[in-house]
């Protein structure tokens, strides 16, 4: 499987994904993690952070199977 992840893939993410986690306290400013679908249906998250100007994006990862339940939305 193709573990790259592109731009377009983010951006879909963003704008159409279910939150999942919201970090208020996070030290590089409040953040949240939102669960998406991409190419293919596959699943991602995608950590980012609003800002004055922009939307600070963190990371963005192919959740592991291993570490969260099947639909990919409860850490294990």
């Amino acid at each position: 499987m193709d573990r790259m992840i592109e731009t377009r893939e983010v951006t879909v993410v963003v704008e159409t994904g279910e939150l999942l986690e919201n970090y208020p306290s996070d030290p590089r400013g409040h953040s949240c993690l939102i669960l998406g679908f991409g190419n293919n249906g596959r699943a991602i998250h995608v950590v980012c952070s609003s800002k004055d100007e922009y939307l600070a994006i963190i990371t963005a990862y192919l959740p592991d199977s291993q570490g969260w339940s099947s639909d990919f939305r409860t850490r294990l």
